[in-house]
C-alpha cells in the first residue's frame, strides 16, 4: 500500500471516529426515551383505563408503530435535508411527543397519551438510523466497531432514562409520571446541538462516481445474507420488546412488586442491552457476526429458562439482564450482517425497507405482550421464546455453513 493510500485511509478513519463520537452521545440522549417510555408507559396507560385493562400496553404499541413510521420519514428527511438535518427533525418530533404525552396525563386522555407515544416512537425511528449512519460513514473494517460504539451510548441511556423517571415522576403530583415526559424535551434539544457538528459523507455521489448502478431492492433483500440478518434482527428485537413490555406489568400487577422495583429492573435490563457494546464489535471482528448472533440467541434461550423458573425478584431481574445481553449480541451481529449485504449508495432504500419490517414486527410484539399477559399470564410470554430462537438459530447455522463452503 502506498504512502498516499495509508494517509488517505487514516484521514477517513479519523473522520469516521469523529462522526461516531458525536453520534454516540446523540444516541445516548435520544435513546433515553426508550427506557422512559417502557418503564412507565404500560403503568401510566393502565392507570388511565377503566375496567378493561387489556389495552394498557397500547401506548407502547403506538411507540413501536411510530418507530416503523420513523424509518420511512427519516429516509424522506435525509433525501431532502441530508442525514444530519434529518436527525434534527427527528429530535424535534421527540420533544413534541414528550410534551403531548404529558398534556394527555394532565387531561386523563388515554388515546392522546398513545398519540404522544407515536410521536416519541417516530423520533425513535430517526434515532435507530444513527447506527447505520455511523456504519456508512466508516471504512469497511471499522463498521462493526462503529455500530458497537453507537449502541454503547445506550449505557448512558440506561442510566439516564430510568433516573429521569425516578426523579421527575412526582414533579407534577398528583399527575403521576407527567414530569418524566416533560423532561424528554430538553434531552431531545440537547441532541440537536451534537447533530449540527456532523460531517457525513455523501455516498450517493460516491456511487455515481464509481459507475456502479444500484441493484433493485428485490434483488438485495432476497439474498441469503440479508434475509438471515433481517430475520435474526427481527426475532431478537421482537422477543426483547415482548418480554420488556410485559415484565413491569407482571412485576407490579401480577406479583405486587413496587413500580420502583420494576423501573430498576428495566434499568438493569437496558444496561445489559448496551454495556456489552464496548466489546461486541471486537468479538464480531474476531469471530464473525454470525457466531455472535448465534451466541445471542443461546443467551435469549437462557433468559426464557430463568424467567420460567419462578416469580421471585431475582427471576425477573436475572431474566431481564440476560434478555439485554442476548439482544445486544443478536441485534448488533444482525445489523452487521445486514450492513454488509448492500453497497453504500444502496443504503437508504435497503435500510428503510429493513427498519419498516423490523419495527412493524416489534410493534406487533409490544401489542401482543399486554394481550398475552392478560389472557394467559407471564409464563406463556416466556414459552414463546423457544420456537422463535430455534428457527433463527437454524438460519444462522445455514449461513455459517454456506460461508464455510464458499471459503473451501
Amino acid at each position: 500500500m502506498s504512502m498516499g493510500s495509508v494517509e488517505g485511509l487514516e484521514r477517513e478513519l479519523s473522520a469516521a471516529r469523529r462522526n461516531v463520537f458525536l453520534l454516540m452521545f446523540a444516541q445516548a440522549l435520544l435513546a433515553s426515551a426508550g427506557p422512559i417510555a417502557f418503564s412507565i408507559g404500560g403503568l401510566a396507560g393502565y392507570n388511565l383505563l377503566g375496567e378493561d385493562k387489556s389495552l394498557a400496553t397500547a401506548p407502547l404499541t403506538g411507540f413501536n408503530i411510530g418507530v416503523a413510521l420513523g424509518a420511512v420519514f427519516v429516509a424522506i428527511a435525509a433525501r431532502m435535508l441530508g442525514r444530519a438535518y434529518g436527525f434534527v427533525v427527528g429530535a424535534l418530533i421527540g420533544a413534541a411527543g414528550g410534551i403531548l404525552a404529558a398534556i394527555a396525563l394532565f387531561r386523563s386522555d388515554f388515546w392522546l397519551f398513545a398519540a404522544g407515544f407515536v410521536l416519541i416512537g417516530i423520533s425513535g425511528g430517526f434515532t435507530q438510523k444513527i447506527r447505520f449512519a455511523a456504519a456508512d460513514a466508516s471504512p469497511s473494517f471499522y463498521k462493526p466497531r462503529a455500530i458497537s460504539w453507537i449502541l454503547a451510548g445506550g449505557v448512558i441511556s440506561a442510566i439516564l432514562g430510568p433516573q429521569v423517571v425516578i426523579l421527575t415522576k412526582d414533579l407534577f403530583e398528583p399527575v403521576l409520571f407527567a414530569g418524566a415526559f416533560v423532561a424528554l424535551a430538553p434531552l431531545c434539544l440537547s441532541g440537536i446541538v451534537l447533530f449540527l457538528f456532523l460531517r457525513l459523507p455523501d455516498h450517493k455521489a460516491a456511487g455515481v462516481a464509481s459507475g456502479q448502478a444500484a441493484r433493485p431492492l428485490g434483488e438485495i433483500v432476497l439474498t441469503q445474507r440479508f434475509l438471515t440478518g433481517m430475520i435474526c434482527g427481527i426475532s431478537t428485537y421482537a422477543l426483547m420488546t415482548f418480554m420488556m413490555t410485559g415484565a413491569p406489568l407482571a412485576m407490579v400487577i401480577g406479583c405486587g412488586f413496587s413500580p420502583e422495583m420494576a423501573t430498576l429492573g428495566i434499568q438493569w435490563h437496558v444496561l445489559a442491552m448496551f454495556a456489552p457494546s464496548f466489546f461486541t464489535g471486537m468479538l464480531i471482528q474476531r469471530f464473525g457476526a454470525e457466531k455472535v448472533v448465534a451466541a445471542g440467541l443461546v443467551i435469549l434461550m437462557s433468559c426464557a429458562t430463568v424467567a420460567h423458573a419462578g416469580i421471585a425478584l431475582w427471576n425477573f431481574w436475572g431474566a431481564l439482564i440476560l434478555l439485554g445481553v442476548g439482544w445486544n449480541f443478536g441485534f448488533i451481529g444482525s445489523t452487521a450482517i445486514v450492513a454488509s449485504s448492500y453497497r453504500p449508495h444502496e443504503a437508504d432504500k435497503v435500510q428503510g425497507f429493513h427498519d419498516i419490517i423490523l419495527f412493524g414486527a416489534v410493534a406487533l410484539a409490544s401489542f401482543s405482550s399486554g394481550k398475552v399477559f392478560n389472557a394467559y399470564g407471564w409464563q406463556t410470554i416466556n414459552l414463546l421464546f423457544w420456537p422463535i430462537t430455534g428457527i433463527s438459530l437454524g438460519l444462522v447455522l445455514l449461513l455459517l455453513l454456506r460461508n464455510r463452503r464458499a471459503a473451501v
